[in-house]
């Protein structure tokens, strides 16, 4: 079996662009957006895996909102529908 040859690293960044890695802080960021938050969510892995990307999740919550609310309408006008017919008897 051959073995794929490695293709030679091109370097094609100017050389005005000097990147210094020393100095770069990992999650520099991530106590300002906890506490002031963010419209960034992380799916638990196995929820990501029912969705293609975030129009679909988009599409999903939004069908589910139409129907907590005519579900909530559903519930709230028959509740009270019922408790006042209870306290006219």
């Amino acid at each position: 079996m051959k073995s794929k040859a490695s293709k030679p690293v091109v370097d094609d960044l100017r050389p005005e662009y000097d990147f210094d890695y020393s100095k770069a802080v990992r999650g520099k960021y991530y106590r300002r957006l906890l506490e002031e938050g963010s419209n960034v969510i992380i799916l638990e892995p196995e929820i990501a895996k029912a969705f293609h990307d975030s129009a679909s999740v988009n599409e999903a919550l939004r069908s589910l909102l139409l129907i907590t609310q005519s579900t909530k309408r559903l519930t709230t006008s028959r509740s009270t529908g019922s408790s006042k017919k209870r306290a006219s008897r």
